[in-house]
């Protein structure tokens, strides 16, 4: 069991298949998952993409990439007070941080404010990226994981974990249980942003790579059982 974790996940994963923005059947299951872990004793903060939302300059390839990526922290702060709401519904405290100043709606970053909050039981979602453009939301998560001194990365994504080849394209495809670090930055294997690998891999921080869809995904993988594929440092 984990001690302390960070969960990433997509803005895509919130909408599930619904075609909407969010989808509340798959967020109050993503939350009650959470809190089967923060009972079982794990901190647990999140970090959660704006793709529901943003998909970059996919809408205007003319577009400056600054302000693209500007919209796309936004996003990502749309997604982080919505899912807080809903753990506030599920009678868990979830604390918005953000890199920068949002009024009164996010709380600004601080590493001992999130760890703080973390001791007293509290989910902290980290939006907004660093507040600065061309770093992604997979860099983010392993940025505040330093920071704040997770035990592990988990990533829930549409993949069930990481192939030597696109699966969808390749039905030979073959999935790996575990893959060291460096051989993602090597490889160029595209589970993870290299920036945010090469971070992972420098501070010692295994990252845990496994499909949303899985029953009780998230609860298996805080508890350290063989899901997905663990990326070893």
């Amino acid at each position: 069991m984990y001690n302390k974790v960070v969960l990433k996940l997509s803005g895509e994963a919130l909408a599930g298949n619904t075609g909407k923005s969010f989808d509340n059947d798959t967020i109050f299951s993503i939350i009650e998952q959470i809190k089967q872990i923060i009972a079982m004793g794990t901190k647990t903060a999140l970090v959660i993409g704006g793709g529901n939302f943003w998909r970059g300059r996919s809408a205007n390839p003319d577009m400056s990439r600054v302000k693209a990526d500007q919209i796309g922290m936004l996003a990502t702060v749309m997604n982080a007070i919505y899912v807080s709401d809903c753990f506030r519904q599920k009678g868990i405290e979830a604390v918005v941080m953000t890199p920068i100043k949002i009024g009164t709606m996010t709380t600004e970053y601080s590493a001992d404010l999130a760890n703080k909050l973390l001791d007293e039981g509290k989910v902290v979602i980290f939006a907004a990226g660093i507040g600065r453009p061309f770093f992604s939301t997979d860099t983010v998560t392993a940025l505040s994981s330093c920071e704040i001194g997770a035990d592990a990365i988990l990533f829930a994504k549409a993949v069930d974990g990481v192939y030597d080849s696109d699966p969808a394209a390749n039905p030979y495809a073959k999935k790996f249980d575990e893959i060291p670090c460096k051989d993602i930055v090597e490889k160029n294997l595209k589970v993870i942003d290299i920036t945010a690998a090469s971070l992972c891999y420098e501070n010692k921080i295994p990252v845990v790579i496994f499909g949303l869809a899985e029953d009780n995904g998230i609860v298996k993988a805080a508890k350290g059982e063989k899901i997905g594929t663990v990326v070893t440092v």
